[in-house]
């Protein structure tokens, strides 16, 4: 099975560069055919021209989140789009969009969710003083990084860390886990079970 892949970003975009990357190489069961940003400096915009995928900037300004959402369906629709896939995104998507794209959207979160929810989540893990933390791959539902996590990947958390070094460090994990959970997510046949992701052939 193959997927096609939308991605939509705010960002640096590099999850989207190690995306592309294990497409290339035959990794990936996917193709990832278009990719949005709310904003016209994002990182990813550059990386999808640098590989050749088609790329748009679509500015938010003067739509309700109602609106906006919409004119991100209709362009990742008219891609022929099964799969969306949040890299950096920083808007919260409407519930709209989410029951348009239920159990289809995957997003990246720099913790082991459910801890550290939200915003900067290496600062509450060095306020926290917790020895471990990681990347969190899930399943975007209408909560904020609360949907069924489909893979976690830990990082530890250095004696003499700072928020850039543990920051670093978690992104580097995430340029792995990152293409290693969509091709789970796409070959494993999930199926969400309450808050769980059951795959077929066990994986998890």
């Amino acid at each position: 099975m193959t997927a096609t892949i939308g991605i939509i970003s705010s960002g640096r975009g590099e999850n989207l560069r190690y995306i592309l990357l294990a497409e290339r190489d035959g990794y990936l069961p996917a193709q990832v055919k278009i990719v949005l940003a709310d904003q016209p400096d994002a990182g990813a915009l550059r990386i999808a021209q640098e590989f050749g995928v088609r790329h748009m900037y679509l500015d938010p300004a003067g739509r309700s989140r109602e609106e906006y959402d919409q004119q991100l369906v209709s362009h990742l629709e008219g891609a022929g789009v099964d799969l969306v896939v949040l890299t950096g995104y920083m808007r919260i998507l409407s519930p709209r969009f989410v029951r348009h794209y239920k159990n289809r959207i995957l997003n990246i979160h720099p913790a082991l969710l459910p801890s550290f929810r939200g915003l900067d989540a290496f600062s509450q893990a060095l306020e926290h003083g917790v020895m471990w933390t990681g990347t969190t791959i899930h399943l975007v539902d209408e909560d904020v990084d609360h949907g069924p996590i489909i893979y976690q990947m830990p990082v530890p958390v250095k004696r003499n860390d700072t928020h850039e070094s543990l920051k670093a460090r978690i992104q580097r994990a995430e340029y792995r886990a990152y293409p290693r959970a969509i091709k789970m997510f796409i070959e494993g046949n999930p199926e969400v079970v309450g808050r769980k992701i059951v795959f077929e052939n066990g994986a998890k």
